[in-house]
């Protein structure tokens, strides 16, 4: 007999019980679409973190106020130790900075016309859109003359225009921030959320405007700022950066002691992150796998109570001249076929599912992996001829006398 008989046959004893079939490919089917599944949102996490830090600005450090150990604890606000002419300094002396951005924020509330909000108010440079990766959709972003004469000019974003101004258009407009009108001249695009934090939701003013006017003077030292945010040359310079920095600020702070500051690189994070979240991925595509490997079990079990129940036909098919290799051929295929056939109607479950995610929930970046649809399938074809395996030898080992006569 050969390979097209024995496939034929085989497709026959399965279509003819199919309920028993459909059974043992449940668990294969399961197993497929829980691989799939879960490597495809584990990858979707993965990105979606890498994204995020991508999102502050490429290549980018932050320098905050108080040390380390500080930032950990504290609950009450940190010593603001950080001035705007350290940032000066910092893009005067640190030969391997691309751009310097400090920032001095405050929520506030904002309103225009009958309509009041509270937005993160940011007053900072003219280079803060190429350090942070933020674009202007209209108008202009904050200049070097608007941080000179302390004028009260105001860049908005897309989702606090919205609820001021609706679908007008907001250059020219006049808003109140504090109670001091700030003239619209600039309208930010679109950023999306990171971290939590919603970068649409926020309004930029020159940052002398913002410590003269809107917050007030808080260091002696001159002009506080919240953060200094620092875009280093290259990726290979982030390390340089971050050390020159460290001793630049100590030599201006007189620190002989511990860092009244923390420089935070991003890339350290990102690497973090995505060591973090690659585990995460690797642990949810072992745990699926069991299921797999569960499948591949039930196989066996079906089968070999498949072989029980046609002891006469493997009896009479041998009385006729059917080798053992016949036998041991068919019902190797029967479970190849449940297999491959599970693998792949759990692979288009396991997509389903994916796409599912990725529509009707806030993890866009759920990814279709085609390394895990190969492995998934190679794996549970290779599960059918493992598992199919034992019951087919015991099938065809049987002895068509005795076979006969258990009839």
């Amino acid at each position: 007999m050969n390979i097209f008989e024995s496939f034929k046959m085989a497709t026959q004893t399965l279509v003819a019980n199919k309920l028993r079939s459909g059974l043992t490919m449940l668990g294969i089917i399961i197993g497929n679409a829980s691989v799939i599944g879960m490597i495809g949102i584990g990858e979707g996490t993965q990105t979606l973190a890498t994204d995020q830090f991508k999102n502050l600005g490429p290549n980018t450090l932050f320098i905050l106020p108080g040390s380390p150990k500080a930032q950990n604890i504290r609950s009450g606000g940190v010593p603001p130790t950080l001035v705007l002419s350290d940032a000066r300094a910092i893009a005067r002396q640190v030969p391997s900075v691309a751009g310097v951005a400090p920032v001095l924020q405050n929520s506030s509330v904002v309103s225009y016309q009958n309509i009041t909000t509270t937005s993160i108010i940011q007053g900072t440079t003219s280079e803060f859109p190429s350090v942070r990766n933020f674009a202007v959709d209209r108008g202009r972003f904050v200049t070097a003359q608007d941080v000179k004469e302390d004028k009260q000019v105001a860049m908005v974003g897309t989702d606090i225009a919205q609820r001021l101004f609706g679908n007008m258009n907001p250059l020219g407009k006049q808003i109140r921030i504090n109670n001091l009108s700030f003239e619209v001249v600039g309208l930010m695009e679109a950023k999306g959320s990171s971290f939590g934090s919603n970068q649409d939701d926020a309004i930029f003013v020159p940052i002398t405007t913002m410590s003269k006017r809107i917050i007030g003077r808080t260091s002696p030292f001159g002009l506080r700022v919240s953060l200094i945010s620092v875009s280093a040359k290259d990726s290979a310079s982030m390390d340089a950066a971050e050390f020159q920095i460290t001793n630049l600020l100590r030599r201006r702070h007189k620190i002989v002691g511990e860092d009244d500051f923390t420089v935070r690189n991003q890339k350290d994070a990102l690497t973090i992150v995505s060591t973090i979240t690659g585990a995460l991925t690797l642990l949810l595509a072992a745990i699926a796998g069991i299921s797999l490997i569960v499948g591949g079990i039930g196989v066996m079990n079906i089968m070999l109570v498949s072989v029980t129940e046609r002891t006469q036909e493997i009896g009479l098919r041998k009385a006729i001249g059917a080798t053992q290799n016949d036998i041991l051929t068919q019902f190797t295929i029967e479970a190849i076929i449940l297999s491959v056939l599970g693998g792949i109607i759990g692979t288009l479950i396991g997509i389903g599912g994916i796409i599912l995610v990725r529509n009707f929930s806030p993890l866009k970046t759920a990814a279709i992996s085609p390394s895990a649809i190969i492995l998934a399938v190679s794996v549970s074809g290779g599960i059918g001829l493992f598992f199919g395996v034992v019951p087919a030898r015991q099938a065809a080992k049987l002895d068509p006398i005795e076979a006969l006569r258990s009839v």
